[in-house]
């Protein structure tokens, strides 16, 4: 591979060794979190995900109330909360 798409490929593997380096030695230098710490970042993931889900269902019933539709709406809506709540939990995760 040459190239810039090899240059990019290059530095994006520098990227991802470097950022493993820093995560390996925070963990060496902090240790492993602790049972306390685990259940809340599951406990908030849950919330990242369930409130947008909510959100969605309440959105869309409200929308097929008002356009007259059966559940059509609802379904949409309901995907595009968990979809939402789904990219929040990836986002929380990678900050972790």
């Amino acid at each position: 591979m040459t190239g810039k798409n090899g240059e990019k490929d290059a530095k994006d593997m520098h990227k991802a060794v470097e950022l493993r380096e820093q995560r390996r030695t925070l963990w060496e230098r902090e240790g492993e979190r602790s049972l306390w710490q685990n259940m809340s970042m599951i406990g908030a993931l849950g919330w990242l995900i369930i409130v947008p889900t909510l959100l969605g269902v309440f959105v869309g019933r409200w929308l097929d109330g008002l356009f007259g539709t059966n559940i059509q709406l609802t379904g949409a809506c309901l995907f595009l909360g968990v979809a939402f709540g789904c990219y929040l939990a990836w986002q929380r995760v990678g900050k972790e």
